[in-house]
């Protein structure tokens, strides 16, 4: 499948992730294996945050995480919709990020895997929203968190995408 996306830079001088093509198209209910089975192509590649230069590995506990966390399961409404799709522009959002505040790990559970810590990346994407003719209308600015974990290997792993909150402050125009 074609991925349609593209980073735009907005007025405010923010990078944004437009993706085109809405492909978990519920919203209250998506199925999120059918997510978990499309993160898997992403598996064993890396990408280059540009503002650091830190390269972001995917590792193969990423599909399960994003699809199947706490964080996913508590999601309501437009949310749930938007994390879903937005595993189209995970390349972009990687590149775009901005910030890397750092917290130690404090779990047990996650004392090899995230031996050196986390950090979480501020990223920014947007989905389109359609009119009554099937027509884009405008598109959806969504914040999100990259939650990134420091292994023991030294690389650092996408974890989970979390903190996806709605833009309110402007809708893109198509």
């Amino acid at each position: 499948m074609e991925r349609k996306i593209d980073v735009i830079e907005t007025f405010e001088g923010k990078k944004v992730v437009v993706i085109h093509d809405i492909i978990f198209k519920k919203k209250q209910y998506v199925e999120w294996k059918d997510v978990k089975e499309y993160l898997k192509r992403y598996v064993g590649d890396v990408y280059t945050i540009l503002s650091s230069q830190d390269n972001i590995y995917i590792g193969p506990d990423f599909p399960n995480e994003f699809s199947g966390s706490a964080y996913t399961y508590s999601l309501k409404g437009a949310n749930v919709k938007a994390k879903a799709n937005a595993v189209q522009g995970i390349p972009e959002m990687v590149e775009i990020a901005v910030g890397g505040n750092y917290k130690e790990n404090d779990e047990e559970k996650h004392r090899r895997n995230a031996k050196y810590g986390w950090y979480r990346y501020d990223s920014y994407f947007a989905i389109p929203v359609h009119d009554n003719d099937g027509e884009v209308d405008h598109y959806n600015v969504f914040h999100a968190s990259l939650l990134i974990r420091h292994d023991e290997d030294g690389k650092k792993y996408l974890y989970d995408i979390i903190d996806i909150k709605k833009e309110t402050s402007y809708p893109l125009e198509p």
